[in-house]
């Protein structure tokens, strides 16, 4: 039972994290309105840059979180601009072709300036732990946590307190509709896909600090964990996508529990598969993103 508790704890801790990721990526999808494969590339860059900031300025948290969005937003912005802005009224495939390319093109450029292997993450987080009877927290997963509910409060406030939350809203719904409102629908598309990258960027930060390494190659398999969380919550609804992020994290941990964990990933997309094949639209069915 023991063993099972702080399996949970751990499942809790990772699946925040994944729901930051799928937050970030039903941004994305749910504003622009396609489908991205460059989410992982996105969480990759912004491991790299806080891994980086934490090298030259020092354990600062706040500074890393600041870093790794603002990198994220930016290669967000590049995306943008080379992958969305020209075909919005083309084919989509088109987009979607253009999303495989540019995640190829980040994550080979990122292996010749990084380096193709893997670097131990610096010690930001003091390594102490909270015993509660036979459970215990390490501080890493409580600043994980905490940190994941800050960012989606901020963002639920933002997009219900904000001119532009209520336009991304807008937009995300029904841009024709939007552009007859007055609201210039491809600035703000953009501004909603570098939001979303933003997120993701802050999420690859946390996953290096809590599993104290990162690589080059790493967004592959984090992108594949985005993408399905953000599946499972119907691929636009915020809320649903961060409960499938948290239930896949719980789903690996305790799957562990009774198996190895190399098997993880088994566990995680065959709930995926079960969720799909009893409930195919996921979590939610409504269009538009839903804070």
């Amino acid at each position: 039972m023991e063993y099972f508790l702080n399996q949970l704890i751990n499942g809790l801790c990772q699946g925040a994290i994944y729901a930051l990721m799928a937050i970030g990526y039903s941004v994305v999808v749910g504003v622009v309105g396609m489908v991205t494969f460059t989410h992982g590339e996105v969480i990759m860059i912004g491991a790299f840059a806080s891994f980086y900031v934490f090298e030259a300025c020092g354990n600062n948290l706040l500074l890393g979180v600041a870093a790794s969005f603002l990198a994220s937003w930016l290669i967000g912005m590049f995306v943008y601009k080379v992958c969305y802005e020209r075909f919005f009224n083309a084919p989509r495939h088109i987009s979607l072709i253009c999303t495989i390319g540019a995640s190829m093109l980040i994550k080979n450029l990122a292996q010749i300036i990084f380096g193709p292997n893997q670097k131990p993450m610096l010690n930001v987080v003091e390594n102490k732990f909270f015993n509660f009877g036979t459970v215990q927290i390490s501080m890493v997963q409580v600043i994980v946590i905490i940190t994941v509910v800050v960012l989606a409060i901020l963002l639920s406030l933002f997009f219900y307190k904000t001119k532009w939350g209520i336009a991304l809203r807008a937009v995300s719904q029904d841009k024709s509709a939007a552009y007859l409102m007055g609201v210039n629908v491809k600035r703000t598309a953009m501004i909603g896909n570098c939001i979303g990258c933003g997120l993701g960027g802050v999420a690859g930060m946390l996953l290096a600090i809590y599993y104290q390494t990162l690589s080059a190659t790493m967004g592959g398999s984090m992108g594949m964990k985005a993408f399905s969380s953000s599946v499972l919550g119907g691929l636009t609804d915020i809320r649903c996508s961060a409960l499938g992020g948290l239930c896949i994290g719980i789903i690996e941990n305790l799957g562990i529990t009774i198996s190895s964990a190399s098997f993880r990933d088994i566990f995680a997309f065959g709930f995926l598969i079960l969720v799909l094949i009893i409930k195919p639209e996921g979590f939610a069915s409504k269009k538009g993103v839903r804070p």
